[in-house]
């Protein structure tokens, strides 16, 4: 239980300050952090050590994402993750592969709020850039399905990421000014950011942050040199006011904007590359811009002398928006694109009982989103316009949720965590393109559905350094408005149409791991096995329209995806440290590999090779915080295709993505409390390679600068 204090140790207490993996200390200025172990708050719903979690879970502090790594965005931030693959259709749209799944089928949260909403389509998308790595305070990752807790989307898994605040002053101070700069050499990159978090009185803290972000094009290794139109420029601005009613219970208000401007997406255009024998596209540009706007207000009380111990409660108003220009010839322009608008409620209380530590609440969020299509003229004005845009025009979108938690202990050593969920789920859309007649449809559909988890953990010794954990998962996803009524190019040469009267997916997941947190190694190796019943997938119609092979979708893809992950850190001699973390995935799943309506057993679309990362590291043991580490990032060929992947020539190559070995030298250090500075040089060798599925190719030797000043 959270015990009375000061209001700074409450707050370290609830978000973990600067905390790193297991019981490797937090690289951070802050020596008194820096002891701590780390916390992860999302697996479960309530704040535990990362090793008394049920699952396969890690953490990403500010230091790691700033200065160790020097990440530039949060998907990349996610690359040296065991079970996770980067894909990046364009390289300002970059989209985890989480055990096997990407897009819709992992949830993404913003201080426990949900990014995803009804727009998001099938395969990767960009949405995960529009949240600023430069103001979180930290990364949770919990992999596998999270249902139970979060709903429909927590699928693949659930990544919640944790904005910057009063948390983040260093001890005894009452205002922290921070300026970040970041130089990339291969990106051609610039990122710079300003942040002040002042204690205005003894209850109220001010955080206010701007990031400035350009972003070049990249320059590829030694074969691809420049990629065309690859960069890309981005605005980010967040301010978080908090107060505290005592020392048990606050308020946070916050607001948190993004402007993505100009991010091509080379691979369908003329500018793609031919390396090792892609086709390049034949649109003149595919541009788009994103934004996003979202302001919460949420309330916080621990140690209540109530029924609920403590309780979480708040609301939220999220906007995010995207407008494609197209020109495929001279005198085909076309503008396309959405507005979505999200309105979210939660309540989550926590009653320690005489069954247990009931963890319970409720959720709901409504969508609300227009769209459109125009076809231009070549002054630019507008010629005619569509039913519809990306998605269906006039639409909504409802989830409901009801969820609860049970924690017992039936034996010493061995804990036990039970979980239901209900789900309700509702679409409506006014202005839907009938794909057969090309006459204005509606949509109006809705389901339920009822989840369950349970998971066990065993502690190997009396300490709890060792343990092993265990367990069922079951997970779902409502069909969402991308998914009834997009009308919007897909793959090479694709374009997705409406498809009405959609079915939930269902999965359920079996894992079984081991964990360890000694004072010499900090381990977890995982076991998981998920089912898939009723994915959908897209099947060819046979029908061309306007030069692109028509696409819908069933819910045929019966299926599984299983594999292992390991994620280890070994210290050894005074100061040295191995790590290393690999990942090898297998699945299949049921599809349309060609027009006839019969189902084939393929592998799953951009199934992640065996890929690791090996390393070595050297802390110094004074107060200086030297460190050094080199690294090697490999991945085997990705030559495990299905239909669709062989036929997306833009992005993988004829026979698959070639594998890689990539070598890393990294160096960073702290000067005093107030520096902080790193630099790296990546891809020594200039090496040409791509993650698999991506729209373009991975830089070259790429050198990182990174400064941090505190004062």
């Amino acid at each position: 239980m959270y015990k009375s204090g000061t209001l700074t140790t409450i707050y370290v207490s609830l978000f973990c300050l600067s905390l790193s993996h297991f019981a490797e200390g937090a690289d951070t200025n802050d020596t008194a952090a820096a002891s701590m172990p780390a916390v992860v708050v999302t697996a479960t719903r309530d704040m535990r050590l990362l090793k008394d979690a049920p699952y396969s879970t890690g953490v990403l502090n500010a230091d790691t994402l700033r200065i160790e790594n020097a990440v530039r965005t949060v998907p990349e931030a996610l690359k040296y993750e065991p079970g996770i693959m980067v894909q990046k259709t364009a390289h300002g749209q970059g989209s985890p592969y989480i055990r096997g799944f990407t897009s819709q089928r992992n949830l993404f949260l913003i201080d426990g709020i949900r990014l995803n909403n009804s727009v998001f389509r099938d395969g990767p998308n960009q949405y995960w850039n529009t949240v600023d790595a430069l103001s979180l305070s930290r990364l949770e990752i919990a992999r596998g399905p999270f249902s139970v807790l979060y709903g429909s989307d927590a699928v693949g898994g659930t990544v919640n990421a944790v904005t910057r605040g009063m948390r983040d002053l260093r001890p005894d101070s009452n205002s922290d000014t921070t300026l970040y700069y970041r130089y990339a050499s291969g990106e051609n990159s610039h990122i710079a950011r300003a942040e002040n978090i002042s204690r205005l009185t003894e209850k109220l803290t001010l955080t206010l942050g701007y990031s400035y972000k350009n972003f070049g094009d990249i320059e590829g290794g030694r074969d691809v040199g420049t990629q065309p139109h690859t960069g890309y420029d981005e605005r980010d601005r967040d301010a978080k006011l908090e107060y505290f009613i005592n020392e048990d219970a606050f308020f946070v208000l916050a607001h948190q904007s993004v402007d993505i401007d100009d991010a091509w997406r080379t691979h369908k255009t003329i500018y793609g590359i031919d390396w090792e024998g892609l086709s390049v596209g034949s649109e003149l540009h595919r541009v788009l811009d994103q934004s996003r706007d979202l302001t919460y207000l949420q309330f916080h009380r621990y140690n209540s002398d109530s029924f609920a111990e403590e309780i979480h409660a708040g609301i939220s108003y999220q906007s995010q928006s995207e407008d494609r220009d197209r020109l495929r010839t001279g005198d085909r322009h076309d503008l396309q694109g959405f507005d979505a608008d999200t309105l979210g409620v939660f309540i989550t209380l926590q009653s320690p009982s005489s069954i247990g530590n009931l963890i319970y609440g409720a959720e709901f969020y409504n969508d609300s989103v227009d769209s459109y299509n125009h076809t231009l003229n070549p002054d630019g004005s507008i010629k005619s316009s569509a039913i519809q845009g990306p998605v269906g025009d006039a639409a909504a979108y409802d989830t409901l949720g009801f969820f609860l938690q049970d924690e017992i202990s039936p034996a010493k050593r061995l804990s036990l965590i039970i979980g239901g969920r209900c789900d309700y789920a509702a679409a409506d859309a006014d202005s839907v393109e009938d794909p057969m007649s090309g006459e204005k449809i509606s949509v109006s559909e809705s389901w339920d559905n009822v989840s369950g988890s349970a998971r066990m953990l065993y502690y190997l010794d009396q300490s709890g350094s060792m343990n092993i954990f265990a367990g069922v998962s079951q997970g779902f996803r409502a069909p969402n408005l991308s998914d009834l009524t997009r009308l919007d190019s897909a793959r090479t040469d694709e374009i997705e149409t409406p498809s009405p009267n959609l079915d939930p997916e269902y999965f359920v997941s079996y894992e079984i791991g081991v964990k360890a947190a000694t004072p010499v190694l900090a381990a977890q190796m995982s076991l998981f096995y998920t089912d898939i019943d009723g994915m959908i997938v897209r099947t060819p119609t046979g029908r061309v329209i306007e030069d692109e092979y028509e696409v819908t979708k069933k819910n045929a893809g019966d299926g599984y995806v299983g594999g292992i992950e390991l994620d280890a850190k070994y210290r050894f001699g005074p100061g040295f440290t191995a790590l290393g973390v690999f990942t090898w995935m297998e699945g299949k799943v049921d599809t349309y590999p060609t027009l006839d309506a019969v189902t084939s057993t393929e592998y799953i679309d951009r199934l992640m090779p065996p890929s690791g990362m090996f390393g070595l590291r050297w802390n110094s043991e004074s107060k200086h915080r030297l460190r050094f580490e080199g690294l090697c990032r490999v991945a085997a060929k990705a030559d495990r295709l299905s239909t669709r992947d062989k036929s997306d020539t833009g992005r993988i190559p004829p026979g698959g993505t070639p594998g890689y070995a990539v070598y890393d030298l990294r160096a960073s250090r702290n000067i005093g409390k107030s520096i902080a500075m790193s630099l790296a040089i990546e891809n020594i060798t200039n090496e040409d390679y791509r993650i698999h599925g991506s729209g373009l190719n991975e830089v070259g030797r790429n050198i990182v600068i990174a400064v941090q000043s505190r004062f």
